[in-house]
C-alpha cells in the first residue's frame, strides 16, 4: 500500500468534504484494507458521466488496495430517494428495480475491476428484518431530527406532503452501513444527511462510525445545473462514441478542468501541465480532445476512441468542428421544437427552411440526425448543425 499521506491525497482529489479526516487517517494507519461502500438506487437503466464521479472514486480506492462494495439499492429503490425532491417520488416495482440493476452492473464494470468489487443488494438483509426489527430501527431517530433535513423542512414549511415511508429511506441507507460494517461511505453532497445517519446507526449497533466522503454533483454541459438526462445537459456512458466525443469536445472551457479532475484518471501533475500549456497558448480544444478520447476509450475501447472524431456525424473535413463555431444563448418560457429553435438561432433562413432540412435529414444534434419531433429542452445545451456548414453551440435558458 502507498503511504497514508499518498493515499489521503488521492482520496481527497475532487472531494467536497471528508468527515472526519482525522478518523480516516487513523483507519488508514491500520495498514489493512478498508471496506468502502457506495450505494446506487437503480431508478433508471442508463448512467451518465455525473453518476461516474462516485464510481471513479471507488476505482481509486481499489487501486489503493481497499475493498470496494458496490451496493445496489434494490430495496431502497422501491422506496424512492427523497433527496432534493419537492414531492414524493413514485416507488418503483421490484421488476423495474431488478431490470435496471442488471444494466447497472454491466456499465459500472467499465470502470471498476470486477475481481476486486463486491456487489451487494440491500434486499439481502432488509428482507430478513421482522416488523419488530423495523420498529427498533425507526426508534433510533426522531421526527424532529428528520425535519432538520433540508428537503423535508422545505416541504413541511410549505405544506407539501411527506409520506411516512420517505422517513424510512435514510434509516435504511444508514442500516446498510451497519449490515456491511462499512469503514467509509461515499455519496454526493445531497446525500450528507443519509450518510450521517449511517454513522449514528453504527454507533447504536456497537460499531465504529464510518468516515463520510462527499463528492460534488457534476455540472452538465450547460455549466449551470447538475448533469441530468431530463435537462438534456448530459453525456450518457452508453452513447455512441462519436456523440460522446462531440459533446466533450464542445464542452465550455470553463468546465474543462473540473471534468478533468472528477472524470479523468490522469495524475494531477499531468493535468497541471495541461493547464500550463493552455496558458502558453495551446488551444483549449486540443486539451478537451484528450479528455474526450480518454472517456470514449474507457466506455467503448481504444479503437472506438481512435475513430471517434470521424464517427461524430457533424464534423467537417474529416471530423473537425469549425474553430470559430458560435456560442448562442436563447431564452424561452418553454421547451422549443427544433424547427423553431433553428430559426431563432439564425441557423436557417426561416421556419420553412428548417422544416425542409429536417425532412431531408439535414439537421444533427450532437452528431445525431433528428426529425421534427425533436424538442430542445430548457436548461440544455447542444451542438447544432443545419445543413453542411451551419454550426452553433446553442444553450436554451429558462426565462
Amino acid at each position: 500500500m502507498k503511504s497514508v499521506e499518498e493515499q489521503l491525497a488521492l482520496i481527497k482529489r475532487g472531494a467536497e468534504e471528508v468527515l472526519v479526516e482525522s478518523e480516516l487517517i487513523e483507519k488508514l494507519k491500520r495498514g489493512q484494507p478498508l471496506r468502502i461502500k457506495a450505494g446506487f438506487d437503480p431508478t433508471a437503466p442508463d448512467l451518465h458521466l455525473g453518476h461516474t464521479v462516485l464510481i471513479n472514486k471507488l476505482r481509486q480506492f481499489q487501486e489503493l488496495g481497499h475493498q470496494v462494495i458496490f451496493l445496489i439499492g434494490d430495496f431502497t429503490g422501491m422506496i424512492g430517494d427523497p433527496s432534493g425532491k419537492s414531492a414524493t417520488r413514485p416507488p418503483l416495482t421490484r421488476e423495474q428495480v431488478l431490470d435496471n440493476a442488471e444494466t447497472y452492473k454491466t456499465q459500472v464494470f467499465k470502470i471498476l475491476d470486477p475481481a476486486k468489487t463486491e456487489v451487494a443488494f440491500n434486499s439481502t438483509w432488509m428482507d430478513q428484518l421482522s416488523p419488530a426489527d423495523f420498529i427498533r430501527l425507526a426508534s433510533q431517530y426522531t421526527v424532529a431530527r428528520m425535519l432538520e433535513r433540508d428537503d423535508f423542512s422545505k416541504r413541511y414549511s410549505t405544506n407539501q406532503p411527506i409520506a411516512i415511508h420517505e422517513f424510512l429511506y435514510p434509516l435504511v441507507q444508514g442500516y446498510d452501513s451497519v449490515a456491511l460494517r462499512a469503514d467509509v461511505e461515499l455519496g454526493g453532497t445531497d446525500q450528507k444527511f443519509n450518510l450521517l445517519m449511517g454513522r449514528e446507526l453504527q454507533r447504536s449497533y456497537g460499531q465504529d462510525a464510518q468516515v463520510i466522503l462527499t463528492m460534488p454533483l457534476l455540472e452538465g454541459l450547460d455549466g449551470v445545473k447538475k448533469m441530468s438526462k431530463s435537462l438534456g445537459n448530459y453525456v450518457g456512458i452508453q452513447e455512441a462514441p462519436g456523440v460522446m466525443y462531440n459533446k466533450l469536445v464542445s464542452l465550455p472551457d470553463s468546465l474543462m478542468w473540473r471534468y478533468f479532475e472528477l472524470l479523468s484518471f490522469r495524475s494531477m501533475a499531468e493535468i497541471e501541465e495541461f493547464k500550463a500549456s493552455v496558458e502558453r497558448g495551446t488551444n483549449p480544444r486540443d486539451i478537451k480532445i484528450k479528455l474526450a478520447e480518454e472517456l470514449v476509450a474507457r466506455f467503448h475501447g481504444e479503437e472506438a476512441a481512435a475513430g471517434a472524431h470521424r464517427s461524430a456525424g457533424n464534423r467537417m473535413k474529416e471530423g473537425e468542428l469549425p474553430e470559430d463555431m458560435p456560442e448562442i444563448e436563447l431564452v424561452s418560457t418553454e421547451d422549443l421544437p427544433i424547427a423553431s429553435l433553428l430559426n431563432r438561432a439564425g441557423l436557417v433562413k426561416n421556419a420553412a427552411g428548417a422544416r425542409d432540412l429536417l425532412g431531408s435529414g439535414g439537421v444533427r444534434i450532437d452528431g445525431e440526425v433528428v426529425d421534427r419531433a425533436f424538442t430542445f429542452k430548457r436548461g440544455s445545451v447542444h451542438v447544432c448543425q443545419a445543413g453542411k456548414k451551419a454550426f452553433a453551440r446553442v444553450t436554451l435558458k429558462a426565462e
